[in-house]
């Protein structure tokens, strides 16, 4: 049995939870906020969530959990059988985190938390942004997932980080970025959300949503 440690506010945890559900994987959900208390950073070296627990010890960063579910889980794979493919889904994956929404993420305190961003920020953002979703566009198949005909662990990853990313940039811009990059984009976000999978992700994270900010 699996333990999943963190938020469900959070997209990396719900890119791991929707992969762990998408893989038919038995866990379990315990709430944990990014800390550096001890106990948190025992189990995770920067006190970052999500992280997991296995039979065999603790695993932090998204990414690796992933790569460790369908390498220890190997039925119902999420990434290709064929090495080009494999690795073209890691491809995409590590554009959308690192060019796109590691990005975007310096909006979120003032889209998300009630906070301030700078214009100086906002204008840097804007042009880092739209570097990076035309690139992700070049990327994406949508055909009519992420990256062909079938669902993989490029739409795991794509789903929670676009939705993000689009909301944030409406907030601040005025405009949904990733819609005006990305011709279709809007179908797919439906695609995915069909998914009954994805839908019990969608509907914890706006239940927990709806508590974070009863508590601010």
């Amino acid at each position: 049995m699996i333990t999943l440690y963190g938020i469900a506010i959070s997209n990396y945890y719900n890119k791991v939870k929707l992969a762990l559900m998408e893989k038919e994987i038995a866990f379990v959900e315990e709430a944990v906020r990014p800390s550096q208390n001890e106990a948190v950073l025992k189990r995770s070296p920067l006190g970052k969530v999500p992280f997991i627990k296995t039979s065999e010890g603790y695993l932090s960063e998204s990414q690796a959990i992933l790569e460790y579910l369908e390498d220890a889980f190997p039925e119902h794979p999420l990434f290709p059988a064929d090495a080009f493919e494999r690795g073209k889904c890691r491809e995409f994956i590590q554009h959308i985190e690192l060019n796109v929404e590691l990005i975007a993420r310096r909006l979120y305190a003032e889209a998300l938390f009630g906070g301030s961003v700078s214009q100086e920020t906002k204008d840097e953002v804007r042009q880092k942004l739209d570097t990076g979703l035309t690139g992700l566009a070049k990327l994406l198949k949508l055909a009519p997932y992420a990256l062909g005909d079938s669902f993989t662990a490029a739409d795991v990853v794509a789903w929670p980080h676009l939705q993000l990313v689009g909301f944030a940039t409406q907030k601040i811009y005025g405009e949904n970025l990733v819609n005006s990059h990305i011709p279709g984009i809007e179908s797919y976000m439906q695609l995915i959300e069909s998914r009954p999978h994805a839908q019990t992700v969608a509907a914890d994270r706006a239940t927990a949503l709806a508590a974070f900010f009863a508590n601010q």
